[in-house]
């Protein structure tokens, strides 16, 4: 099993940016693909971001894309997501999530499903 603790959330104003980051602890040499989803409030889940644990191979939501950037550092077993001119339609609670499942490399997992295990959240609240 994996276990992920997300953290770097807050409230912060329109224009500014956060970064969260999602560390990995257990089976960590079983991961083959993180990604962040987020929720906002009355909202289902939604993709926001994936990559590869090589660090290929990243994908993005059509809403983030040139905002958002995810990395991973596989030596602390840890992902990141830099998020820069958030908007309030940015808010929710983000969730990273990963899978050991393989994939070909230009497959992309954008789908709850497609993930095996999650963190338990972290909250982003951007003001107007």
């Amino acid at each position: 099993q994996v276990q992920l603790v997300e953290s770097g959330g807050g409230l912060v104003q329109a224009g500014e940016s956060l970064r969260l980051s999602c560390a990995a602890s257990g089976r960590t040499s079983s991961i083959h693909r993180m990604g962040w989803f987020r929720q906002g409030p009355g909202k289902e889940r939604e993709f926001v971001a994936a990559i590869r644990w090589n660090g290929e191979n990243t994908d993005y939501a059509d809403a983030v894309k040139g905002r958002f950037t995810i990395s991973r550092d596989s030596s602390k077993n840890t992902g990141y997501l830099q998020m820069e001119s958030l908007k309030p339609e940015d808010t929710a609670a983000y969730y990273c999530a990963v899978t050991s499942s393989v994939y070909p490399s230009w497959y992309t997992l954008r789908e709850s499903r497609q993930y095996d295990y999650w963190g338990q959240g972290t909250q982003v609240t951007v003001s107007s």
